[in-house]
């Protein structure tokens, strides 16, 4: 078994969430730390934006601001993100270790399954999408994070659960994700211009979060549980329980104040 850290942050700001993440990849990617399996939650209710879109054309910032919501923009790609009721996790590896094999794709699939795997403990019927290309989607539609399972993620009934998205810095990556327990689909569209009554915004009716399909309601707390003893049976990793480091820590303020923190990065498109 490999040591891995299994770092539980609790609530954060949106903008101390995605610095943390990074200073983590970059000690990593130092080899000034063991990889990482991280479990994060938000305070307050965030929008997190992928690299390249524009809040101008994705978001509406009136609805944000009105709905208490935090924006801030992610070092990784994709699209944006409503985090609330969900589990978000974070995992930061070499990325020549072997256990993710040899692309981006082997790493998708191989975390991919691990939640799999963790939803059908839970009773889940989660299955992995063979994918497929996301040029071509309704404009309308194009903002929406979840409304499209790209390779290798996950869907109940047809519906996408899960959403992730991954950044590489000299040997080490980061794939951080979600996976929403309740989602109020009303705001969502709303952050995202996206009209759920038109027929051109009907991508959103894909969208799927884990409590639809259950009894009783599941928390974060036994969802992050079960992901991460799939995780240690999967990938051979044995987790030990940890917190970021004062370096760590210092460096995730300096990238919360020159970037996640500062509307020049998170409104620049």
């Amino acid at each position: 078994m490999h040591n891995w850290r299994l770092i539980k942050s609790g609530f954060q700001t949106g903008a101390m969430n995605m610095a943390l993440d990074e200073a983590l990849l970059h000690a990593v990617a130092k080899g000034t730390s063991l990889p990482v399996l991280r479990f994060y939650r938000w305070r307050p209710a965030t929008v997190t934006l992928g690299y390249a879109q524009s809040v101008a054309t994705d978001i509406d910032l009136m609805v944000c601001r009105q709905a208490g919501l935090d924006v801030v923009r992610r070092s990784t790609g994709g699209r944006a993100v409503l985090h609330d009721n969900e589990v978000t996790y974070s995992v930061i590896a070499p990325s020549i270790s072997g256990v993710f094999g040899n692309s981006v794709l082997d790493s998708y699939r191989v975390i991919s399954k691990v939640l799999q795997k963790a939803l059908q403990q839970l009773g889940l019927t989660a299955k992995l999408v063979p994918g497929r290309p996301r040029d071509g989607q309704l404009n309308a539609a194009k903002a929406v994070c979840f409304s499209a399972p790209s390779q290798y993620e996950l869907v109940i009934d047809d519906r996408k659960v899960a959403g992730s998205a991954q950044k590489r810095h000299g040997q080490a990556f980061l794939q951080h994700g979600s996976i929403p327990l309740e989602l109020d689909l009303d705001l969502l569209g709303r952050v995202l211009k996206t009209d759920i009554n038109k027929e051109t915004a009907g991508s959103l009716d894909k969208v799927g979060w884990l409590n639809i399909w259950t009894r009783k309601a599941l928390t974060v707390t036994e969802v992050e549980a079960c992901i991460a003893g799939e995780f240690s049976k999967v990938i051979g990793a044995s987790l030990i329980d940890s917190v970021p480091t004062a370096d760590e820590l210092v460096e995730a303020e300096r990238f919360y104040l020159e970037k996640y923190s500062n509307p020049g990065w998170n409104m620049r498109r």
